[in-house]
């Protein structure tokens, strides 16, 4: 194929020889060296009047720039119908897809779309991570060792204490965001069916506490409820026992029977860690355990004051219902106990865990949790 470059009066003179000597195209072609297709075309052209050459040249332009304008519009559809769900999400997730479809249409036709500026992008090209967002990935790391540690199991919130721990200042809307960018949901508890209430208890105290909380000194008021947790044995009945003010756990016990003495033995064991000077509100639900006459004789001889929730109503005791839900939800949720003693060690644990931090996992005085208990009721001679 010739590369060669004809200017316009070597072509016009050539169709001469075609149109007014009588020359055929063959003969033209041997003598100038031009193939034949390129003298047809000459011909074609340059064999119009001026006029027609004007109409043709018009036609030809507006065709160009149809086809120019219908590849505009082909392409400009085909990059709304790929990257319609990042068209309106942050400049730097439009960055990231005109970065991954470069190969495919023009960079400024996607700029144009995107609605971003070229020279944006360019500048997004040379440094596509900010200040910011590289502290958003160390921050990440940080919040996925804490929640891997935690089991899988906490939220934001305590993510935020765990970093403050370890002298990462950050806010919990920042914890949050993280959190929820990278796929980290806390454990939720299990799911509560409505119940269905019998007769009346036989002694209901009044509701002295009315949800007041916030106590200001120790040995005050005291909240205690019993909860349920599930085991190839059967059922293991925690009841505990805690401090308004500081929200510990004084008081506790487990048992495969949900008698009075459940409920009994773990505020016995409150009395003798604390043994309050003063006297000292007791609040519980209305369950037959807190209304019996055992319960109530139990108050009166050791100068407590009882105190009951509405019937039905789990808010009147919300703290001792939050502390059953984390630790639902922390330790209990997540295993499956064979054994009543396996569940106790479990639970023995978790109390001591989250209550007293300094003896995390390891015991210094190496008791089980079943000596741990005795040993309260042996020292008052009750066992």
């Amino acid at each position: 194929m010739s590369n060669k470059r004809y200017t316009e009066e070597f072509k016009i003179e050539a169709v001469k020889q075609i149109t007014d000597r009588g020359h055929s195209v063959a003969e033209v072609s041997a003598r100038l060296d031009v193939s034949i297709h390129s003298l047809y075309a000459w011909a074609k052209r340059y064999s119009l009047t001026p006029q027609e050459q004007q109409t043709q040249s018009s036609q030809q332009d507006e065709l160009r720039r149809l086809r120019a304008e219908l590849k505009r519009v082909t392409e400009e559809r085909d990059i709304l119908k790929k990257g319609r769900s990042v068209l309106c999400q942050a400049v730097r997730v439009r960055y990231a897809f005109i970065a991954a479809h470069r190969h495919v249409w023009p960079i400024r036709r996607m700029c144009k779309v995107m609605q971003v500026h070229p020279s944006g992008y360019y500048g997004w090209q040379a440094q596509p991570h900010s200040a910011r967002a590289q502290d958003d990935q160390r921050v990440q790391g940080l919040i996925k060792q804490c929640y891997l540690e935690s089991g899988a199991v906490y939220g934001y919130r305590k993510i935020t204490r765990d970093l403050r721990e370890l002298g990462e200042p950050c806010g919990k809307h920042r914890v949050a965001r993280l959190m929820r960018l990278a796929g980290l949901k806390s454990l939720t508890g299990y799911g509560r069916r409505p119940g269905r209430y019998g007769g009346r208890p036989a002694n209901v105290s009044p509701n002295i506490l009315q949800r007041e909380f916030d106590v200001a000194e120790p040995n005050k008021v005291w909240v205690t409820d019993i909860t349920y947790i599930r085991t190839h044995e059967g059922w293991l009945y925690l009841a505990t026992v805690l401090d308004l003010f500081s929200r510990q756990v004084v008081g506790w016990s487990m048992s495969a029977q949900m008698t009075t003495d459940l409920v009994l033995s773990a505020l016995l064991m409150a009395l003798w860690k604390r043994k309050p000077a003063n006297e000292v509100l007791v609040h519980s639900d209305q369950g037959s355990q807190f209304s019996s006459d055992d319960w109530q004789s139990f108050l009166r001889a050791h100068k407590l004051k009882g105190s009951m929730s509405r019937r039905g109503n789990c808010h009147d005791n919300a703290v001792a219902e939050s502390f059953f839900q984390l630790l639902k939800r922390e330790r209990i949720k997540r295993k499956i106990y064979t054994t009543r003693d396996e569940a106790r060690s479990d639970v023995f644990d978790y109390i001591e865990m989250f209550y007293n931090p300094k003896r995390r996992h390891n015991h210094a005085d190496g008791m089980s949790p079943v000596d741990y208990e005795k040993q309260y009721f042996m020292r008052l001679g009750t066992v």
